[in-house]
């Protein structure tokens, strides 16, 4: 393919007027780690390249540990740097080159500096930013397609996790590698070296509570799956309060939902439970080291603090707002078959447009403040039979310990509540006395909470989101859980499903999805195991629900299908207005059913 050089403006500014349809529809560059002939191939998904750069980097207030110890940690079991681009590579994470602007470290995408100025936490430390998971790279042929916002298909986050933890554990009990990592860092007398023994036993201490318990399970996830709602209520009602007793088995590992389109959405999560994106996006930063007390014996005495960096994340939320699902790059992945995508539009329309808003898109009326939001369909699970992990991961009730005084009525002083009482009450406490530090004023406040009008409507149960499919083409593994490697097997009876697969990096432009063989990648995803199950969400002959969700298909209508996913987005750039179109289809908030 013929190298695109492209002049793209280093400013910060992050206007509506960066977003030029077509300017950055391909900028190809090397990456740290690249193989000669490879190359990075972004597409026009109406993102700046200094949009692009602070997604990759901001901060989102996480804190795992201090940030010159991370670069200069060796690796367990060798003298290399833990933080190499090799390293980073064999976890999944995106190596990329320095950049004086925002990554003048060279850290890979998902990483970042988090700089806290003041108070108890005061220092500077290494978090994981929303792009460790919500980005990804496909790779073909020695291309490397970058995804942004899209599903993290080669992250393995447990294990990097575990990895760390190892490497500090190592450092811990190694003298001669402790006494290497004091080198690098000029600490050589006995006092500098005695405090940097102690900053790092905090340190190690923290990474490895955070893997023997807000991690641990009999089932690896793997790349591209995380239990995230098991590993943030475990932090909030168990880790950080100090109640072990409260802590659940994270067995219900999902993939990272891709982002554009999420602002514009009535429901986000994969179980459809969050409208306010600033609550969503603070309580996923406290599951991945946010710094917070719930140990306190008042709020007055520091209960309920937190390192919420509310300011970031709502300049992550804007910048989402103008991101376009990515276009199938024919020039890289093959041309489509016209004639067969419009096949496959009218069998969509037909099977899966009842569940899964399409283009132009179905939107809520108007709220008080004049913001529509694209109708998503919020499938009764029973419905569509897939994984039910989701709504059986946690423990049914939990104990309040110190906490009990701060819950409301009718659990106020309460020796044990259900779970998700709790884990909801923590969350808004520890959000509204992070509002009280940014003083915001009332128009700023509504922008914050993304136009959403409260009191919100009390979330669904028991079901699962079913998104507009524009861009899905772009983020495997399928499935909420990542149970599916390809698209062409979402369109097929469940039991023919492959059973077992290798999670690779290759990308399979026929069938669209991931490389099974075992060559492009060695995590073997037993479908059998708890939470990993692809039943579901299945075509085949008989009564509908219970898992089928429509008609045992032709091959050749199941290929129509896939050429159409493949087609959508149309054109390249289409970013979905912020608040709807002012000529939207309004819908009834309901799901249709196929």
């Amino acid at each position: 393919m013929q190298r695109v050089k492209t002049v793209l403006s280093a400013t910060a500014s992050l206007t509506p007027s960066l977003v030029c349809a077509g300017l950055f529809a391909l900028f190809l560059t090397q990456p740290a780690t690249a193989q000669p002939g490879d190359q990075i191939i972004y597409l026009d998904q109406g993102w700046s390249q200094a949009e692009r750069e602070m997604y990759y980097q901001i901060s989102q207030g996480s804190s795992v540990i201090s940030y010159d110890i991370f670069l200069n940690l060796e690796a367990a079991g060798s003298q290399g740097l833990f933080r190499s681009d090799e390293n980073s590579d064999r976890y999944g994470l995106i190596p990329q080159p320095a950049n004086p602007r925002t990554n003048p470290d060279a850290l890979p995408i998902g990483l970042s500096k988090t700089v806290i100025a003041q108070g108890r936490w005061k220092g500077e430390h290494i978090g994981m930013t929303c792009a460790a998971c919500h980005n990804s790279q496909l790779n073909y042929q020695g291309k490397r397609l970058r995804i942004d916002g899209g599903v993290g298909n080669t992250f393995d986050m447990m294990a990097y996790v575990h990895a760390l933890d190892d490497a500090l554990q190592a450092t811990r009990a190694d003298t001669t590698k402790f006494d290497r990592l004091a080198a690098r860092l000029g600490a050589s007398s006995a006092d500098a070296k005695a405090e940097l023994r102690k900053r790092f036993e905090s340190d190690a201490a923290r990474v490895h509570e955070y893997r023997t318990r807000s991690l641990v399970t009999p089932v690896p996830w793997g790349p591209a799956r995380i239990d995230a709602i098991a590993a943030i209520v475990n932090r909030l009602t168990a880790d950080q309060p100090g109640i072990p007793e409260n802590w659940s088995t994270p067995l219900a590992p999902t993939k990272p939902p891709f982002l554009w389109n999420a602002p514009q959405g009535s429901w986000t999560q994969w179980r459809g439970v969050q409208q306010d994106p600033i609550q969503r996006n603070l309580t996923e930063t406290m599951g991945v080291f946010m710094p917070m007390d719930l140990r306190s014996k008042s709020p007055e005495e520091g209960l309920f603090d937190a390192n919420a960096a509310l300011l970031n994340l709502h300049r992550i939320e804007d910048a989402l707002q103008r991101l376009a699902p990515p276009q199938w790059p024919e020039e890289v992945l093959g041309k489509i078959d016209r004639k067969q995508a419009s096949m496959g539009k009218a069998l969509f329309g037909t099977h899966c447009a009842g569940c899964h808003n399409a283009w132009p898109y179905t939107w809520t009326e108007p709220n008080k403040y004049g913001k529509r939001f694209i109708e998503v369909g919020l499938v009764p699970a029973k419905y569509v039979g897939t994984d039910p992990g989701q709504f059986e991961d946690l423990r049914p009730f939990a104990i309040t310990g110190q906490l009990s005084s701060q819950l409301p009525p009718p659990y106020q002083g309460k020796d044990i509540v259900p779970t998700g009482v709790l884990y909801e009450v923590l969350q808004k406490r520890i959000l509204a006395k992070a509002l009280t530090q940014v003083k915001l004023t009332e128009a700023e406040a509504i922008e914050l909470h993304g136009y959403r009008a409260f009191p919100l409507p009390p979330p669904p149960r028991g079901v699962y989101k079913a998104a507009p499919r524009d861009g899905v083409w772009a983020t495997p593994p399928f499935m909420h859980n990542g149970s599916v490697p390809n698209l062409y097997e979402m369109l097929i009876p469940a039991k023919e499903r492959t059973k077992k697969f290798y999670v690779g990096r290759e990308f399979d432009p026929v069938k669209v999805g991931l490389d099974t063989s075992g060559k492009s990648g060695t995590f073997l995803l037993d479908t059998s195991l708890p939470g990993n199950s692809n039943a579901g969400h299945s075509f085949e002959n008989g009564p509908r629900g219970n898992g089928v969700i429509g008609p045992l298909l032709t091959d050749a209508q199941r290929w129509a299908v896939v050429e159409y996913l493949k087609s959508i987005p149309e054109e390249a750039g289409r970013v979905t207005p912020f608040g709807g179109p002012p000529n939207a289809r309004s819908g009834h908030g309901k799901w249709a059913g196929p």
